[in-house]
């Protein structure tokens, strides 16, 4: 004989998130559990296939898998937003194409990427002139420029650890995260820094490294869960660091 049992709406009773990360990402998921970290509000995530080196081909490759990446993420309820976990990825794929490729299977979900997301809180935080950090290889950081310029931001400076491997990436020390911010951060045509990449860890170190330039940082990973809580309409304010959550 059955138990008898109780129902309630289910631990999403706010809202459910969708989130593909990159099979090689080690950092995201970390980071962004305390964005999502509020009671009703849930963050699913998937994995799509991805290769251990970043070039302009190997991130061009996932826009076959993201349909499949996708249908993995629960379907019983409408997930307020899916986010594509990939800032390069999202750069050379472009967009608008991640939006389609993860629509055709969730067709009322609104999407985003840290591409699209850092753009709006640049927006939302007036900035223009960017100072721009990232892990990449000299191909995929061009690209990346090429983006943010024909959208409208300016680079006014520019550093890289010109690193190919996401291994690697993923084991570049917080510290020397902050060094890079700083010194990029330090020079007068610098309204901001933007640090890209969601393997490169830098939630230890955004509000110390705003203290020090005076100037806000946008993270991919701060971008990211920003903005998929602004898209959905809920609380951002103090979900994570930088001067993004504070206004």
């Amino acid at each position: 004989m059955p138990l008898s049992f109780s129902q309630d709406q289910g631990i999403a009773h706010k809202a459910a998130f969708g989130l593909i990360v990159l099979a090689s990402d080690e950092s995201i998921e970390a980071e962004l559990r305390q964005v999502f970290n509020q009671d009703g509000i849930v963050l699913y995530h998937t994995r799509i296939p991805s290769q251990p080196e970043v070039t302009t081909a190997t991130l061009l490759k996932m826009q076959q898998d993201l349909p499949q990446a996708a249908a993995l993420l629960p379907t019983q309820n409408t997930l307020k937003v899916i986010g594509y976990a990939c800032t390069s990825g999202a750069t050379v794929i472009g967009p608008e194409n991640v939006e389609n490729a993860i629509q055709s299977v969730h067709r009322n979900t609104q999407t985003t990427d840290p591409m699209r997301a850092v753009m709006a809180a640049l927006d939302h935080l007036k900035l223009k002139k960017i100072g721009l950090l990232t892990p990449y290889i000299q191909e995929v950081s061009q690209q990346m420029v090429k983006r943010l310029e024909q959208n409208g931001f300016s680079i006014a400076a520019f550093s890289s650890f010109e690193q190919s491997q996401e291994t690697v990436v993923a084991r570049i020390h917080p510290q020397s995260v902050y060094e890079a911010i700083c010194d990029l951060g330090k020079q007068d045509d610098v309204d901001c820094v933007f640090v890209s990449c969601t393997n490169l860890r830098s939630f230890d170190v955004i509000d110390r490294a705003e203290h020090k330039i005076g100037k806000p940082i946008i993270s991919s990973n701060q971008a990211l869960g920003w903005h998929m809580l602004h898209l959905a309409g809920l609380e951002t304010k103090n979900q994570g660091p930088g001067r993004l959550f504070s206004e």
